[in-house]
C-alpha cells in the first residue's frame, strides 16, 4: 500500500536524499513515486521488491497461457500437432527427412 506521506517525493528531493531515500525503499519495500513539478514521473523501488514484482507478473502470464488453452481446448479451437507440424514444414520448404537427420 502507499504511503501518500512518504512514498511520493519530488525529483529534486530524491536527488538531495538519495542515499537515505534508498534506504527507506529497501527497509519499506514500497515502491516510491517521483513527481516532477507536482505530476508523477517515475516510479522507483527496491530491486528485491521489483524482482518479486518480476515473478508475480511472470507467473500471472503462465496462468494466463493455461487458461486460454483450456478455453480453446473446451471450445473445439484445437487440431492435431501432426497437422501443424505438416503445414508448419511443407510453409517452410522443410521436409520431414530432413528434419530428423538435423
Amino acid at each position: 500500500m502507499l504511503n501518500i506521506a512518504t512514498d511520493i517525493q519530488s525529483l529534486t528531493e530524491f536527488r538531495c536524499g538519495s542515499a537515505r531515500m534508498i534506504k527507506q525503499l529497501r527497509k519499506s519495500k514500497r515502491p516510491m513515486v517521483l513527481t516532477v513539478n507536482g505530476k508523477a514521473a517515475a516510479v522507483v523501488q527496491d530491486a528485491e521488491a521489483y524482482q518479486r514484482l518480476l515473478d508475480v507478473a511472470a507467473r500471472a502470464d503462465a496462468k494466463e497461457g493455461v487458461r486460454q488453452g483450456l478455453e480453446d481446448a473446451r471450445k473445439g479451437r484445437t487440431r492435431p500437432a501432426q497437422e501443424f507440424f505438416r503445414e508448419f514444414e511443407a510453409a517452410r520448404g522443410l521436409s520431414r527427412d530432413r528434419a530428423k537427420r538435423a
